[in-house]
């Protein structure tokens, strides 16, 4: 029997699921966690607390910790960061450097180690072994990643990776579960070394599978078109969706926006009437359409899931949760994009 690990690492929480082939996803053991970084902000607050000056060692990794940082600093202690850590934090070293945050190979005496990671075998392994289960043969796992452009906002940057979905692969999410990794992902890159290579992809595409999971989903999307909205603790993504295909995609912040303006966003967007600068003007990241065929029926049916989304729960959407699980969704959408790819 195999057994798979998959991830899904959010701003706080990473969402767990212990696939075991044979056994229905309902059955197979599950879990909802702090995210690696939400742990490391912890961490970083108890050496501040003991006046500790701290070491950042790992590797890239997902910056949920910079609130912490911030905070140490403030108190007037030393924070020092490895130079493969430092990615986590920024690209840019210059913006380090100016918040007196110092990189460097060597670690500093009387300092605390502290590891940037988005992912640990030997937590999973341990955490696994309390719970009676094995370690897993493959472990596939999902993280958001702006991607490192020189010289370029990583707002501007992240829809490179919606142009390629849209334009190079047909809208096919599934196509996005990757092994071959595009080099300016550093952060996949740096989560499929720590989990041996295995598939990655990013969030907002294991949060389109997992809808696309659910039968009656990908039958109406052959129906007629359907909007989906992942409403997530730092990131709201919507897409368009027309026989299993993503024909837009809208990416804002989720603080930046209020029930109102999300839903009037919508509307817009689903009618092909939102441009990337308006969005990105407004510090979000961007909208981007193909055509929009007129079969589609302008998109009005609208599925919700997220951490955040009740939002919208005075508008005529549904809350959807695949296999019973709307925490899960992007746990359960990579094993469908497994399925699809006809690899699992």
């Amino acid at each position: 029997m195999k057994n798979i690990l998959f991830l899904d690492i959010g701003s706080g929480t990473q969402d767990v699921l212990y696939y075991r082939e044979g056994i229905e996803l309902e059955n197979c053991p599950r879990f909802v966690l702090p995210t690696p970084a939400k742990n490391l902000a912890k961490q970083i607050r108890a050496c501040a607390e003991k006046k500790q000056d701290i070491y950042l060692f790992g590797r890239n990794a997902g910056g949920g910790f910079w609130g912490a940082i911030n905070e140490h600093l403030e108190k007037n202690l030393k924070v020092f960061v490895h130079p493969q850590a430092a990615f986590a934090l920024s690209d840019n070293f210059e913006r380090l450097a100016q918040k007196n945050i110092i990189i460097t190979e060597k670690r500093p005496e009387n300092t605390i180690a502290l590891e940037v990671m988005d992912f640990s075998m030997g937590f999973w392994q341990s955490l696994l072994a309390m719970a009676g289960l094995e370690y897993p043969e493959q472990v596939v796992a999902a993280a958001q990643d702006h991607g490192y452009h020189e010289g370029k906002s990583n707002r501007v940057g992240r829809f490179i990776l919606w142009k390629s979905l849209l334009f190079e692969h047909a809208g096919k999410a599934e196509a996005l579960l990757y092994k071959d990794i595009p080099k300016e992902f550093t952060r996949l890159q740096a989560l499929a070394s720590s989990i041996g290579n295995s598939y990655v992809c990013d969030t907002g595409i294991a949060a389109v599978l997992g809808a696309l999971s659910i039968d009656k989903i990908a039958k109406l999307s052959h129906e007629r078109g359907i909007t989906l909205i992942n409403i997530g603790n730092s990131h709201t993504l919507c897409f368009l969706l027309y026989k299993e295909k993503i024909l837009g995609v809208y990416e804002h912040h989720t603080g930046l926006l209020d029930a109102e303006k999300l839903w009037e966003h919508k509307n817009r967007f689903a009618q092909g009437n939102l441009s990337f600068e308006e969005i990105f003007d407004d510090n979000g990241h961007g909208a981007l359409t193909l055509e929009l065929p007129k079969e589609a029926q302008g998109f009005s049916p609208c599925f919700v899931l997220g951490p955040k989304r009740n939002m919208l729960i005075d508008y005529d959407v549904e809350f959807i949760a695949p296999a019973g699980d709307m925490m899960l969704a992007g746990a359960f959408g990579m094993a469908y994009g497994l399925k699809k790819r006809k690899d699992l």
